[in-house]
């Protein structure tokens, strides 16, 4: 990569929304990282040189113009909510912040406009005021992360168990995005090639606007349901999700003592033996729900946010699933950290019980139910005990033997936060939209080393921190 020069691209910045204040600066160009004891130690130093937040897409093409003219590296962010470094600036150079471009463009029947640095829960909001919908899937991080950070560097989250990842046919419609050459090009993807740009990190274009499906918005009701064995709160689990004719928004699976241990509000109302199920579940499902769950003798429902008598608040039921899980236990342990876990849905549950039975309790299982090419199936975001890199890494590995499929989260590169394979077709968008590869360098390994084998953690050499 070509020496950058930053005193001039800030000088032909210095018009707009430009911060070169030091400590504002390292703000902007750190993430949850931390989550993982890996990245931290890896990434912890990590910082760029300036940051500036357009307004409009004319400024994002200014600003990429001008960085690329002085090949000035450029890390897009939005809130920086995402955990294995997607939005650390591994080279320096230019955070591109795009929390002001944040207009929700246009409310139609089933679908919406919006800019990237909309707030999940701020774009819920507008729809439910405009027409009464809300938007399928969002992170748990709902109430501060931004649509365009969802898009860019998450997988799923609350809704997929009803509508599936993020990347399932049909759950993007449409994508603009900005490449990086010395002429910026805004370009309008739709159809197989939202593949190339989805999930990328922002490595190969800048998203400017974002069309997504809707649904008809709910006044979710949020339940805890306890069961004394944690097999039966899996199947409870499982069984509910497969029933097409109850709507629910969310399914998740602590094994004990997750609840007792770390969630502060629901802990009183749990015995340290008992699994929990977290809930959403639409209000004209309710009494179907309350049918179903008669059917299951040990099922205890523990809490309705519709009708309770708990003294505290727990809060909304969806901030104890997904990454708030990892986030609630470091609160309490800091030593905790966690895996992504694919258990498919082929036999999940024998699955999640065959590594349970190895783990335990060194790994607590936390399971999110989701919907899989239209099959139900499960994921993990295990708890771990973590005490060495080493003994991460033969975790991972022994997880792998099994035939359940781990995304790496610590780890910073697209790939082997993946699938340890290729993308080809980011990779040929990359070279078509950012031939000097100044968008996120570091984090796409299939540009950096063609040839890496996967053996190892990759390491990028062009890596900067602020103590160098």
């Amino acid at each position: 990569m070509t020496k950058a020069n930053i005193e001039a691209a800030k000088a032909a910045l210095s018009h707009l929304d430009l911060d070169t204040n030091p400590a504002s600066v390292r703000a902007k160009s750190r993430d949850f990282f931390w989550y993982s004891p890996v990245l931290k130690d890896r990434l912890d130093g990590v910082v760029a040189d300036f940051a500036v937040s357009p307004k409009t897409e004319a400024e994002v093409i200014e600003v990429l113009k001008v960085c690329y003219a002085h090949d000035v590296p450029v890390t897009t962010r939005g809130t920086g909510t995402g955990n294995y470094g997607q939005a650390m600036p591994l080279a320096g150079g230019c955070i591109l912040h795009l929390h002001k471009m944040n207009a929700v463009k246009e409310i139609h029947p089933g679908r919406v406009i919006v800019e990237p640095g909309c707030l999940l829960k701020d774009l819920d909001a507008a729809c439910k005021a405009d027409s009464g919908q809300e938007i399928r899937m969002f992170s748990s991080t709902w109430a501060t992360a931004t649509i365009g950070g969802f898009i860019a560097g998450g997988s799923g989250g609350v809704g997929s168990v009803r509508w599936g990842s993020l990347r399932d046919v049909g759950n993007i419609i449409r994508l603009r995005v900005v490449t990086m050459e010395a002429e910026p090009r805004a370009i309008e993807i739709t159809g197989e090639d939202l593949h190339r740009v989805s999930h990328a990190y922002g490595t190969n274009g800048i998203i400017t606007e974002i069309e997504i499906p809707l649904a008809p918005a709910y006044e979710w009701i949020g339940l805890f349901v306890t069961f004394p064995d944690f097999k039966e709160a899996l199947q409870y689990s499982y069984d509910l999700a497969s029933r097409d004719g109850l709507l629910i928004k969310l399914a998740t699976v602590f094994e004990a003592p997750i609840a007792k241990d770390y969630f502060q509000r629901v802990a009183p109302h749990v015995e340290a033996t008992d699994a929990v199920v977290a809930l959403m579940v639409a209000p004209h499902a309710m009494d179907g729900f309350t049918t179903f769950t008669g059917h299951y003798p040990t099922a205890n429902v523990i809490y309705r946010s519709d009708d309770n008598d708990w003294p505290r608040d727990p809060g909304l039921v969806f901030e104890y699933g997904w990454n708030h899980t990892t986030l609630r236990a470091l609160k309490v342990d800091p030593s905790i950290t966690y895996l992504q876990v694919g258990y498919g849905s082929a036999d999940p549950i024998a699955l999640v019980e065959k590594i349970r039975a190895m783990f335990a309790p060194e790994v607590l299982q936390h399971i999110e139910v989701t919907r899989q090419e239209g099959k139900v199936g499960m994921g993990g975001l295990s708890l771990v005990k973590y005490t060495t890199e080493e003994r991460l890494d033969e975790i991972v590995k022994m997880h792998e033997a099994e035939g359940a499929l781990i995304f790496n989260p610590h780890r910073y590169t697209l790939e082997e936060g993946g699938r340890q394979a290729v993308d080809q077709r980011q990779l040929e968008f990359k070279r078509e939209a950012d031939p000097k590869g100044l968008l996120n360098p570091g984090k796409m390994i299939a540009w950096d080393d063609p040839d890496w084998a996967y053996d190892k953690m990759y390491s990028w050499p062009g890596l900067v921190k602020a103590a160098e």
